[in-house]
């Protein structure tokens, strides 16, 4: 197996985490990036790489946000993979919770699409 590249700064190899019955275990970032504390950039959400715009709306209650990271974005079939238009939602954290809580979900068909 192939030393795997630093995550934070995708340029020198990963430094060794330990060795486990002859198996070499990295960890994510190099030696450099540890010892500088560097962090690893947050990836981009696969929603927006598909061009889904987070509303500052619930699409559930109707409250309107003042701040984008009070709304987050509701798969209604629960796959996180699955990042088409008609699937995703915008609702506030309250609505959320109330969602996971009650095992409720959308069907397809009960709203319409965000365009």
């Amino acid at each position: 197996m192939q030393r795997p590249i630093c995550q934070a700064c995708n340029h020198h190899p990963a430094a060794i985490n330990y060795k486990k019955e002859g198996k070499t275990h990295y960890r994510s970032r190099c030696a450099i990036c540890i010892n500088k504390k560097r962090k690893i950039k947050t990836p981009t959400p696969r929603w927006l790489l598909k061009g889904y715009k987070k509303r500052l709306e619930c699409d559930l209650c109707g409250f309107r946000s003042k701040h984008a990271s009070q709304i987050q974005v509701y798969h209604i079939d629960g796959n996180l993979n699955n990042n088409n238009l008609i699937n995703l939602r915008s609702v506030c954290l309250n609505c959320g919770i109330i969602i996971q809580r009650q095992d409720s979900t959308w069907k397809p068909g009960d709203l319409s699409p965000d365009l």
